[in-house]
């Protein structure tokens, strides 16, 4: 939040929200639980679309601006520690609980940027970027990253096209499972109940973005074990989101047009 913020409309009936000028000091507000408390970002100098909790109380962030140093760190301070390039076409960006966070690319960051060229990068709590995403054959070709989930201990994935699901743990080859659901936009994931939400089952053509479907993992793969439509807890029907954000058994997600309110959808 800042001061004087300017309201953009965008096309569809959204506004975005930007700074009367660059670079701004920023109040950043956070909640954990019950206990809620403001941090001031000194001098960003971008746009900011995107922001997540690294480590010892620091801050990922990234944004639009000039040049194309469009990632900053922030140490526990509110001060920049590092800016840094995150590349273009990113769509996730998401940390883990080890000092680390994950960007994930669409197909213009993956074949028009080289920082994007690894599809699902790791990066450390410097801005450092440590490797990309490289499945074997036959899953070898990532066009997108589509729906991503990060926890402490493993990261997954779904990506065009083939829509496989990927899960990565330190230490341990890459695992993939076939599932019923092409192009969603999001997962979670409680023990083997996954919950895929958007997307088309396999032999249809329409995706639904506000489709949701239960499914139980197998060994290599998922089945369906229900179905359903999201809508918000007043009961309206969900027509667009912003592109959510997953975390384990949890999925937060933002009615575009909104500015302050998100939603959790959980696997119970």
């Amino acid at each position: 939040m800042c001061d004087n913020a300017r309201f953009q409309l965008r096309p569809h009936g959204w506004r975005s929200v930007e700074p009367p000028g660059l670079p701004f000091d920023a109040l950043l507000v956070i909640r954990d639980g019950d206990l809620v408390r403001e941090q001031t970002l000194y001098g960003v100098p971008t746009v900011p679309t995107r922001i997540d909790a690294l480590a010892r109380d620091e801050f990922v962030l990234y944004g639009f601006g000039r040049g194309d140093r469009n990632g900053q760190v922030f140490g526990r301070r509110g001060r920049c520690r590092r800016r840094f390039p995150l590349g273009s076409g990113l769509q996730h960006m998401v940390a883990d609980g080890r000092a680390s966070f994950w960007t994930g690319y669409n197909d213009e960051g993956v074949y028009g940027d080289p920082i994007g060229a690894g599809a699902l990068v790791r990066w450390d709590s410097g801005g450092n970027r440590r490797h990309g995403f490289h499945p074997p054959e036959p899953h070898h070709i990532v066009v997108e990253i589509d729906a991503l989930n990060v926890t402490d201990s493993v990261v997954r994935a779904t990506y065009g096209p083939g829509s496989p699901l990927a899960e990565l743990r330190a230490g341990e080859p890459i695992r993939f499972r076939e599932l019923p659901v092409a192009d969603a936009w999001g997962l979670a994931v409680r023990d083997d109940r996954l919950l895929l939400l958007g997307g088309s089952e396999r032999g249809t053509a329409h995706t639904h973005l506000r489709q949701v479907h239960h499914c139980r993992l197998t060994d290599g793969g998922a089945v369906i074990t229900g179905r359903g439509e999201l809508t918000w807890p007043n009961g309206d029907p969900v027509r667009r989101y912003t592109r959510p954000v997953g975390r384990g058994p949890h999925l937060y997600v933002r009615n575009r047009p909104s500015m302050r309110q998100w939603y959790v959808l959980s696997v119970l």
